[in-house]
């Protein structure tokens, strides 16, 4: 794929990347033997991600300023204790999930259903659990085109080698219990010191509250609640959440027969479908988001929004600046 996605030189269809279409990566980190740990599917659906495995298939590889991924996981399966130096927002498609702060996971926890967002700080211990009873899928966005690596809590160094994973310091597992050695001249990732833990943040469950948008909270309205039928709710921006992000999240609502018209932004910006039957028309063509679907839209590429479904649509919208874009209307 070429380095900048342009409405004239990129079909719609290579823009999209649908729920049913995701490729997993079945071992992405160095948990991926650790019982519990050792059934989920990551996913790299714009830019690289944080995945250790370079085998990983990223769906679109175009530069955004952000990325975009997923993690789904049956009941019961956990991602370890883990640390980022970017932002990192979840957005619940489907299940019911924890997610557990700090080293041991025991600081403060929040349980969270469909539809609802949740923001962890930059350099602080984060986990999540699926603990619903159906497979759970988490769409989620990272700060900046390089996200860089995850800072894994001491204990899930001492897991992987027991079960024969080892990481290097350039972010590369390696499998021993399928023979990999080592290569000459690279060298194991140090394990997690105890003066890197506590140079990290701690949160408590107050503290927790202020990173989880609910599907009942208010939020400041975005500009397309002007439009009959439409609203659009603020969930990253705007006052809330407002540690740096590098973007925006929005979560539009449109009911049976609205329409967004046509118009464009000069940043990047990547639309998920909740739910509903939503067309999408850029430039001359035109296509139907179903639920789990990710778009990403071109800078300045024109684009117009309408539900054509018979019950409600609703769409997440991730752009790439921190404050309100300019909406150029055709």
């Amino acid at each position: 794929m070429a380095d900048t996605l342009t409405a004239n030189t990129t079909g719609i269809d290579e823009r999209i990347v649908r729920y049913a279409e995701l490729l997993p990566c079945l071992d992405a980190f160095i948990d991926t033997r650790t019982p519990g740990s050792d059934k989920k599917e990551n996913f790299t659906v714009i830019g690289p991600g944080v995945s250790e495995n370079p085998s990983q298939h990223v769906h679109i590889a175009e530069p955004h300023g952000f990325n975009i991924g997923g993690a789904r996981q049956p009941p019961g399966c956990t991602n370890s204790q883990h640390s980022h130096d970017t932002a990192e927002v979840f957005y619940v498609h489907t299940g019911q999930w924890r997610f557990d702060l700090g080293e041991h996971g025991d600081d403060a926890q929040v349980t969270m259903g469909p539809g609802e967002l949740i923001s962890i700080p930059t350099r602080l211990f984060r986990g999540f659990k699926n603990i619903g009873d159906d497979v759970g899928f988490l769409w989620a966005v990272l700060g900046g085109d390089d996200p860089g690596r995850v800072l894994w809590a001491p204990k899930v160094f001492d897991l992987a080698t027991e079960y024969g994973l080892v990481l290097l310091d350039d972010g590369m597992l390696i499998d021993t219990a399928k023979g990999e050695t080592i290569p000459d001249g690279k060298r194991r990732m140090p394990v997690t010191t105890r003066e890197q833990v506590a140079e990290l943040q701690v949160f408590d469950d107050e503290e927790l509250k202020s990173c989880v948008a609910r599907c009942d909270d208010e939020g400041p309205r975005g500009a397309f609640e002007s439009l009959d039928g439409v609203s659009e709710r603020v969930l990253v921006g705007d006052g809330r959440m407002d540690w740096p992000h590098g973007f925006r999240i929005s979560e539009l609502k449109l009911a049976p027969g609205s329409v967004i018209p046509i118009h464009h932004f000069d940043i990047p910006d990547v639309w998920f479908a909740q739910s509903g039957q939503t067309r999408v028309s850029i430039g001359e063509e035109t296509t139907v988001l179903g639920s789990g679907d990710t778009l990403t839209v071109p800078r300045n590429g024109t684009r117009k929004f309408e539900n054509v479904g018979d019950a409600p649509a609703t769409l997440i919208a991730v752009r790439g600046s921190e404050t309100a874009p300019q909406i150029h209307w055709s």
